[in-house]
């Protein structure tokens, strides 16, 4: 996956960094290498994050059919049953 970041560097000379695709989703660092690193971290987390969510607010009803199953990372989730 690609995801797109800002880097800035903020009055006391850290580099903040930012993932435009993960609303709240921020970290810093001394360097670039560093504040690069921290952000790549920080994206596993937010993601780690989201799908626990997701799968904690998904409720799945008994199907004795195949169970199709879609998940929007923004929050949104839904089942629906289908013939298999």
């Amino acid at each position: 996956m690609k995801f797109k970041i800002t880097i800035e560097k903020d009055d006391d000379g850290r580099y903040v960094a930012e993932c435009l695709d993960l609303p709240g989703c921020l970290s810093e660092g001394e360097t670039l290498e560093e504040a690069i690193e921290n952000i790549n971290e920080a994206i596993i987390g937010c993601l780690k994050s989201r799908l626990k969510t997701a799968g904690e607010k998904l409720k799945i009803p008994f199907f004795d059919r195949r169970l199709d199953i879609s998940i929007d990372l923004i929050g949104n989730s839904y089942a629906q049953a289908s013939t298999g």
